[in-house]
């Protein structure tokens, strides 16, 4: 008598090789091809009392810009009132310097914005560290330094750089006092 069909192991080994393809396929995907630690960390500002430096201290309607750039720095709200900031630096370069506007608004008569402006220029050192495959590479600062433009009418008091390697969010990188 001659069958037509497939026998019960040939059922069974085919379904074995299905499976092992498809385990072969999963096998194939890293945990890591999601990327989920790939930030370039930002630079944590925290603003203190310069009477009383134990203290924070807020700043009011507060402005950042990137010298050269027309656009505020868009890490937090614009014109907020905060005691802490965290703002980017450039990877690609040795130094960043920003406009800090305190009181910032605008003028209507005049289109033109008041405020009392300090410049802050942060000099740094770039190092780019490799993540994983997803993330790619990061930028991670070292070397930090930080200077103040002299004015007639600084706002800021005093910069102090409190931890001069920026490679994560976990801790305040400088101080200013006002």
């Amino acid at each position: 008598m001659l069958r037509t069909g497939f026998s019960p192991f040939f059922r069974i080994s085919r379904f074995a090789l299905v499976c092992s393809l498809y385990a072969l396929a999963l096998s194939g995907c890293e945990k890591d091809d999601i990327c989920v630690d790939g930030d370039t960390p930002l630079l944590i500002i925290k603003f203190y009392d310069n009477e009383n430096p134990d203290n924070t201290k807020n700043v009011n309607r507060l402005r950042v810009l990137g010298l050269g750039e027309d656009d505020p720095v868009d890490t937090f709200s614009d014109r907020t009132t905060l005691d802490s900031i965290a703002i980017p630096l450039r990877p690609g370069e040795t130094q960043t310097t920003f406009i800090l506007i305190l009181d910032s608004e605008d003028d209507d008569e005049d289109e033109m914005e008041i405020g009392n402006r300090d410049t802050v220029r942060f000099d740094y050192a770039t190092r780019e560290v490799f993540i994983s495959r997803a993330c790619g590479f990061v930028a991670q600062y070292e070397d930090l330094e930080s200077e103040l433009q002299e004015g007639s009418e600084n706002w800021i008091q005093n910069i102090e750089v409190e931890n001069a390697f920026v490679q994560n969010l976990d801790s305040t990188h400088v101080s200013i006092f006002h």
